[in-house]
């Protein structure tokens, strides 16, 4: 089966090809990072409208480079949320449009399952069940993953998402858009011993995150320094470091205990702020030295992209989903929990 993913939930275009026999084929992403970098964060009009200019020319590059023309389709994927409600539809309307022309199904993904799946796109995947780490954009949560569709939460962000909270934390210090690889980069030149960020909510049970009182803590010690514009570039790798040190130690807390309530071998770990190197590493040492398996996307699957909606879609159209009806639906808001098992 030969299925075609579009995702265009918030500011990357993303399209790929992938084959149930093959594997992925080709894949192509625009990011409007540069674009929106400007206003400090997503523009959702601007988002909506650049996806517009850029769909059609990736889907053409993907569908040359992966050799394949429109009667070698089985069906389209499409992201249908959650994400930003304009973005969603020009993907919808695209896909629902050339699968009525081309007579094949398409399909809506959930974008966070989507990103679930992506470590199983990599040789040697984790097989089910498993605990589920999604830490993508305003999403941080901890799921058993059963099976497909089968996603039963074990805890989740009260407030602010770990990316939300690296984007704001960096918007404090100056750093600009996105947050999260730039307070990352500098982290690296920061002094571990200066500074000491709290570890939100981890004394207390439970597997729920809340990062909001983790920016305030980098809030006042910005202030402590002078304010931001006070900040030697010292400082803010200092704090860069110290911030990045304690969203890592929390995350890696959370899943320990996940892991242990679960019972389960291996996490998996998707989103966004997957890529963070220090994250991945500490994850290895903490819970390999228990033996659990920790798996990861390759860092450009951890990003928006359509490789991991075309797999999505080929798991789900292979399994007999179908879409009826010609109707455009998309849910800017969607609990991944809702979701039918398969």
């Amino acid at each position: 089966m030969r299925v075609l993913g579009i995702e265009t939930s918030c500011d990357e275009t993303g399209v790929a090809l992938y084959d149930t026999e093959q594997g992925l084929l080709a894949d192509a992403l625009y990011s409007q990072v540069g674009m929106h970098a400007e206003f400090g964060g997503v523009v959702p009009e601007l988002a909506s409208r650049d996806h517009v200019r850029r769909l059609l020319p990736l889907m053409r590059q993907v569908l040359e480079q992966g050799g394949t023309a429109p009667e070698d389709l089985d069906g389209i994927a499409y992201t249908a949320g959650p994400g930003l409600a304009g973005a969603l539809l020009v993907g919808a309307a695209t896909a629902r449009a050339l699968a009525f022309a081309w007579d094949i199904p398409a399909l809506p993904v959930h974008h966070m399952e989507g990103h679930l799946l992506a470590p199983l796109l990599e040789a040697d995947p984790p097989a089910f069940p498993f605990v589920a780490l999604l830490v993508s954009g305003g999403h941080t949560m901890l799921l058993d993953a059963r099976a497909l569709g089968d996603y039963h939460l074990l805890g989740e962000s009260v407030d602010d998402a770990a990316g939300e909270a690296f984007d704001k934390a960096a918007k404090m210090m100056g750093l600009g858009y996105p947050g999260g690889p730039r307070i990352s980069a500098l982290a690296q030149q920061g002094n571990p011993d200066r500074f000491t960020f709290p570890r939100p909510m981890t004394d207390r049970p439970g597997m729920d995150f809340s990062f909001s009182g983790l920016k305030t803590y980098c809030l006042n010690t910005i202030a402590a320094c002078g304010g931001a514009e006070a900040l030697s570039e010292q400082d803010r790798a200092d704090i860069a470091r110290a911030f990045e040190t304690a969203v890592v130690e929390t995350l890696v807390i959370k899943c320990r205990r996940a892991m242990e309530a679960s019972g389960h071998g291996t996490l998996v770990m998707a989103g966004g702020v997957s890529a963070n190197t220090r994250l991945r590493a500490r994850l290895d040492e903490a819970l390999g030295a228990k033996g659990v398996r920790v798996c990861y996307p390759r860092q450009a699957l951890c990003t928006d992209n359509g490789a991991m909606i075309a797999f999505a879609g080929a798991l789900r159209l292979a399994a007999g989903e179908r879409q009826e009806g010609l109707g455009i639906s998309v849910r800017a808001r969607w609990p991944l929990m809702e979701l039918a098992p398969i």
